[in-house]
């Protein structure tokens, strides 16, 4: 026999906080660096200097996001998320139900956008474009290093990051219209609807002060680096 509509049971849903303020503020931050480095390194000129800090910036939320996807809320660390190829497997082939946050292959995408960058920044500090501008640590590493570095940073880098962001972009998008999923909203928010009893992320005033100060830690890091070369 079955149910009629009025008995039929409803999977029960409420708003879920996922993102905690500190993976969001870092989400649309590392947004913003992204751009601006790309915009100052194409004009570049006098835009190089911001360039430049704009690299280290990038570099302190980097530092920072790898150390929160340990410590973070519970959505933010990377245990809650990465899962092996096999699970990926079975995530495109439809076999994995939806959760919170990052799907499976999102979160290897993260990952890849994180590694990515921050080989960017690296090879930024020792890069020479042989015209006006010059990495921090230039002087620091040996010539071929420094020569495989700028070439990595201006092409290779430059190329696998527009890859990715335009990855992530088109990704966002069919989740939108395909799957009805929007992925922009969370990540303003902070909330996802999820099935009632989903655990939420810790995302209170001490989490939050802890944030800063790791901010702190990696932007301080930031500039002592930027130091050594001077």
């Amino acid at each position: 026999m079955t149910a009629s509509p009025a008995t039929t049971p409803q999977a029960v849903t409420a708003p879920v906080r996922v993102w905690d303020l500190p993976t969001r503020l870092f989400h649309w931050g590392l947004l913003a660096a992204v751009v601006a480095l790309f915009v100052t390194g194409k004009v570049g000129g006098n835009a190089m200097d911001w360039h430049l800090r704009l690299g280290l910036a990038t570099g302190a939320l980097v530092a920072f996001r790898l150390v929160w996807g340990l410590v973070g809320g519970r959505w933010s660390r990377f245990a809650s998320f990465v899962r092996g190829p096999l699970t990926v497997w079975r995530y495109l082939r439809g076999q994995w139900p939806a959760q919170a946050g990052h799907n499976p292959l999102g979160a290897w995408s993260v990952l890849a956008l994180l590694t990515v960058l921050a080989l960017q920044v690296a090879t930024g500090l020792v890069a020479d474009d042989e015209i006006a501008t010059v990495g921090p640590l230039n002087a620091l590493v040996p010539e071929d290093w420094a020569s495989w570095g700028t070439r990595w940073h201006k092409g290779t880098g430059q190329t696998l990051l527009l890859a990715l962001v335009g990855l992530h972009v088109v990704a966002i998008v069919l989740h939108r219209l395909v799957k009805r999923h929007d992925l922009v909203r969370p990540m303003l928010t902070g909330d996802q609807t999820l099935p009632a009893g989903t655990p939420a992320s810790r995302d209170n005033a001490l989490s939050r002060l802890a944030a800063l100060a790791l901010l702190g830690l990696c932007a301080g890091g930031a500039v002592w680096v930027a130091r050594l070369g001077g």
